[in-house]
This record gives C-alpha cells, structure tokens and sequence, in this order.
C-alpha cells in the first residue's frame, strides 16, 4: 500500500518516487489543494475505496493529509473497513 501511495503522491509532485517519504508532507513537495484532490482521486481510483475528503473544508475530513504516513494508514484502514 506504501509504495502505491508513494508513487501516486509523487506523479503529483513530479518527483521520483524515491524523493518522497512517509514523514513527507504535502507542504514539504509543494502540494497545492488541488494537488491534493488529484492524489485522492487518485487513490479512491487505484484502491477501489472512497475517501472520506471534503476539499472544501480539509479540516473537517475524516482523511488526514497531514504527512503521508498518515494517508498510508487511512487508505490501509479504508481497505480493511471494505473488506
């Protein structure tokens, strides 16, 4: 699940995948909000899951974006919630 995350998180950034941590943040690659939509999307696409992200109101979502650790374990814990 971390790698597919780290290299979606990465096309979006247009980095390597390799340039991208876990402890990375989206501020940390210069990930703007819409940035942040796309790797969603992208997620929800590659996983088959919905995420539960209110891009208008991030503070508000169930889906934390702080670092990507954090995404890793939401879209690990989306995964088994489906399953």
């Amino acid at each position: 699940t971390a790698s597919k995350v780290i290299t979606i998180i990465a096309a979006q950034a247009m980095l390597e995948p390799a340039e991208v941590s876990l402890e990375s943040n989206p501020e940390d690659l210069g990930l703007d909000s819409l940035a942040l939509v796309e790797i969603v999307f992208s997620i929800e696409e590659e996983f088959d899951i919905s995420v539960p992200y209110n891009a208008n109101d991030p503070s508000e979502s169930d889906f934390d974006l702080s670092n990507f650790a954090a995404v890793v374990s939401a879209v690990n814990q989306l995964i088994a919630e489906k399953a």
